[in-house]
């Protein structure tokens, strides 16, 4: 067996425990501050040849990347193999144009047979979950109700087929004008009454609605990964740690829910370098 891909066991085998999460204790003397050997970090999407791209993100010490190219899949797959860094997901990226809210029942038709065919594919690649935008809050034939209660119709049918091959499907919200605070995105996850819907909750995204901290203790054990963004009133989307984001009492909130699990950098820095000292420093909490 070689290192690469024992080493690739054994980091299937601490992400499958880190899903659940653990359960809420309460602080002791000797309780973590940082959270080293429980963040595994990578990056959404690569540019250029991927055998390069996936040796050059080993050097700089990180474990994995998201993917949403198709046409890219193979490659992947080959780097992947060669280089230990993992593919732990795929974005649905039709999920904007085909959305499951969509009042057209051919269209939400149509979306379930899509996420089924990216649960396939991430399958295929060793993938361990989808990121699914459940849908947008457009006007009176798209309202809240309905991206709630047709996105559930959507997903439901196809979750025999997540747990069939153990993929995950989780949720993140994105400006869409749906579930924009902690409660109601809580809920909805609740809702599926499902272990294989959980919440992929972005840093930077929700920090515009209520601080990130109070995002992550409201949903606690339903954050499987985490997208890494730093966002503020007068920056915007911008490099880690110049935003709102208050990075101490990020780190803190996902000390408290037992959070172990992917965090995946959305957005550049100055380089990757810098991408990967300002996620060990800011997000993971090393000196």
């Amino acid at each position: 067996m070689s290192h690469s891909f024992s080493r690739r066991g054994l980091l299937k085998l601490s992400l499958a425990a880190g899903a659940a999460a653990l359960p809420l204790q309460a602080k002791e003397p000797g309780t973590p501050t940082n959270l080293e050997g429980r963040i595994f970090k990578a990056l959404k999407g690569m540019g250029g040849e991927p055998l390069a791209a996936f040796k050059k993100l080993k050097e700089l010490g990180f474990d994995g990347v998201e993917s949403g190219n198709p046409a890219k899949a193979e490659a992947y797959r080959q780097a992947s193999a060669e280089t230990g860094i993992m593919i732990h997901g795929k974005v649905c990226g039709w999920h904007w144009k085909t959305r499951l809210s969509s009042p057209d029942e051919a269209v939400r038709t149509k979306s379930r047979q899509l996420l089924e065919n990216d649960i396939r594919a991430v399958h295929k690649l060793g993938g361990s979950s989808v990121l699914l935008v459940p849908g947008k809050v457009t006007g009176a034939n798209e309202t809240h109700d309905h991206v709630w209660h047709r996105s559930i119709e959507v997903v439901k049918p196809v979750l025999p087929l997540a747990s069939r091959l153990g993929v995950r499907i989780l949720i993140e919200t994105v400006w869409n004008g749906f579930c924009e605070s902690p409660e109601k995105h809580r809920d909805y996850v609740d809702a599926f009454s499902s272990p294989w819907v959980g919440s992929y909750f972005d840093i930077g995204n929700m920090q515009k609605f209520a601080p990130a901290e109070e995002w992550i203790r409201t949903l606690g054990k339903r954050i499987v990964k985490l997208d890494v963004k730093d966002w503020g009133v007068k920056t915007r989307f911008c490099r880690l740690g110049d935003g709102d984001v208050d990075w101490d009492k990020v780190r803190a909130a996902l000390i408290e829910i037992g959070f172990s699990g992917w965090a995946t950098r959305e957005g550049r820095d100055k380089s990757l370098e810098d991408t990967s000292n300002l996620i060990d420093q800011l997000l993971i909490g090393k000196a």
